[in-house]
């Protein structure tokens, strides 16, 4: 009965990957219905990671809709070495990334703002996060976007460093200050 029960779960996962591949297959040929399809399959994954990165509703919902944008305009360059999933991971990041710096960058112009973690009328305007969500997005945004790509997308210090312009070390260090304040964090809300 197990063994029936894997099979019918990998062939299930074929199926899907055979669909999947399919459908970007013809978003390659300009098929926008197909184009719709994969957004409705990677959307909310897409979000729920620039949600984690920007720490922001807006934000994420705007750097989304360039993921998506992007992702039309360059699917010709995915070429199936990896799974597709990684790599619209990977465009989301550095989307995220490159999309939350031109507005922190514009903000901070307009704005002069404390960046030591975020207002607690901020981390209220992200309603829908509970548990280790509702404590990232306190981070400062350096440790925030460390510790998301190390911890939660499983990203390695050097490729981080690469992604952020920072060092190795401070990679390392920020993941370090991230943790040390989500446990601090957690264990005061425990104490309440």
């Amino acid at each position: 009965m197990l063994i029936e029960a894997e099979q019918r779960f990998s062939s299930e996962q074929e199926a899907k990957k055979r669909d999947e591949q399919q459908l970007i297959d013809q978003t390659k040929q300009g098929d926008q219905r197909a184009f719709a399809k994969l957004y409705q399959l990677h959307h909310k994954k897409v979000y729920g990671l620039c949600l984690r990165l920007t720490a922001n509703e807006a934000f994420a919902q705007e750097a989304t809709q360039e993921v998506f944008v992007q992702l039309w305009q360059k699917i010709s360059s995915f070429d199936g070495s990896a799974k597709f999933s990684t790599w619209l991971h990977s465009v989301t990041a550095n989307i995220a990334i490159s999309y939350m710096r031109k507005q922190i960058s514009w903000l901070q112009r307009v704005v002069s703002f404390e960046t030591e973690g975020m207002p607690e009328q901020a981390v209220e305007q992200c309603e829908g996060l509970n548990g280790l969500d509702k404590l990232i997005v306190r981070l400062p945004e350096r440790a925030r976007l460390v510790f998301v790509l190390h911890a939660v997308e499983g990203y390695r210090h050097e490729e981080i460093g690469h992604m952020l312009n920072m060092a190795v070390g401070s990679s390392k260090s920020q993941y370090h200050r991230a943790r040390n304040l989500l446990q601090e964090w957690y264990q005061n809300e425990q104490t309440e």
